[in-house]
């Protein structure tokens, strides 16, 4: 495919409710979407990163100067023979993932149009259906945490992933283990505690939890795996997975027993098959997690989650749990047993509702 133009936008969105983790609390989320236009089709990616560089040293700044000053310029007309053929060319450039996702992600939209395929099918997917858990963040009390657990219980969701930190995490677990002893339940700590806190975080045990995400710092294997060697709770990590070669050399030290797989913290779809393809090869579950998108990346991240190895219920709700009104047609639902059906529809799945689009977008670019 032949790259014609590309067009850069940032959208502000808020969000319905606060959502607050060990990094601090968001309540509108600046996003930056790419749309590239090539032989008559556009297809349309999502930068995933945060506002502030805490998650990770990307924001919608630097992904903005990524793209326009260096992605855009060695893409835009250029002959593609896949949207892999990207990834060699990006190499280059040291990490902003997010930023280079966003732009292969289109090219793999346009490629399921011009194939008739859907996007979950093109990228390997065999799921028709994905199952979905929730992310809860940290709220103003445990009561209001208890009552959002159990209004997402009741509407089918099969796990409740909370986040925890220093001081919010052991009163909270117990709390929730009380009241709700069946349900599957995993904490997300978002790097705030360090190996010192190994005796502390071994009290995590108690509670039978699926697992606890990214405990120790975000850049760190070893601690990770000398807390696994110290904890029965299976160590899931996140921020510290960049690629596949990252994966492998976490698996082999066994600095974790699962990975998340989030499609713009590895790069893109091709990274993101090349994890997978590893942890299914070493039968390591994996399952995808969320960075509060709005649908273009959520309908990206169903297609990913299509994938045979995303054995474990991912980040992948409803729309109207963060947005109002999403940005895409039809919103993204959750059936009443916790899952998304897969789109048999050549292309996302979803079409991009451009009014809605342009009412929120603050700043535009476009590159012929």
């Amino acid at each position: 495919m032949k790259i014609e133009r590309i067009e850069l936008r940032e959208l502000q969105l808020p969000l319905v409710h606060f959502f607050e983790t060990s990094f601090g609390r968001t309540t509108t989320r600046r996003i930056v979407l790419v749309r590239v236009e090539a032989e008559g089709l556009a297809g349309w990616g999502e930068v995933s990163c945060g506002e502030e560089p805490f998650y990770s040293h990307e924001t919608p700044e630097t992904a903005w100067h990524i793209l326009r000053d260096f992605l855009i310029p060695w893409s835009l007309g250029k002959e593609w023979a896949a949207p892999s053929e990207v990834v060699p060319r990006f190499r280059s450039i040291r990490g902003h993932n997010m930023a280079k996702a966003a732009l292969e992600n289109a090219l793999w939209h346009i490629e399921a149009q011009q194939k008739n395929l859907p996007l979950a099918k093109l990228v390997g997917g065999t799921l028709a259906e994905v199952p979905c858990g929730v992310s809860i963040g940290i709220q103003n009390s445990i009561e209001e945490l208890l009552e959002k657990i159990e209004r997402e219980a009741a509407a089918g969701y099969q796990r409740i992933k909370v986040k925890v930190k220093p001081g919010w995490d052991l009163n909270v677990l117990e709390r929730i283990r009380a009241k709700f002893p069946r349900i599957l339940l995993m904490a997300d700590a978002n790097c705030a505690y360090s190996l010192a806190d190994a005796a502390h975080l071994k009290e995590f045990d108690r509670f039978y939890l699926m697992m606890i995400e990214q405990p120790l710092g975000w850049d760190d294997l070893l601690d990770h795996a000398k807390l696994q060697r110290e904890i029965a709770t299976p160590i899931c990590l996140d921020e510290s997975i960049h690629s596949a070669d990252d994966a492998r050399k976490a698996l082999e030290i066994g600095a974790c027993k699962i990975i998340n797989i989030k499609l713009g913290r590895v790069g893109g779809f091709t990274a993101a098959r090349q994890v997978h393809d590893l942890c299914r090869a070493g039968n390591v579950p994996v399952w995808c997690g969320g960075m509060l998108e709005s649908g273009i990346g959520r309908a990206h991240n169903i297609a990913m989650s299509a994938l045979p190895g995303f054995t474990l219920p991912g980040d992948v709700s409803a729309s109207k749990r963060y947005w109002a009104e999403d940005i895409i047609d039809p919103e993204v639902t959750v059936s009443a047993r916790g899952t998304i059906r897969v789109p048999q529809t050549a292309g996302l799945g979803y079409t991009p509702n451009l009014e809605r689009i342009e009412k929120v977008t603050v700043r535009k670019e476009a590159f012929e």
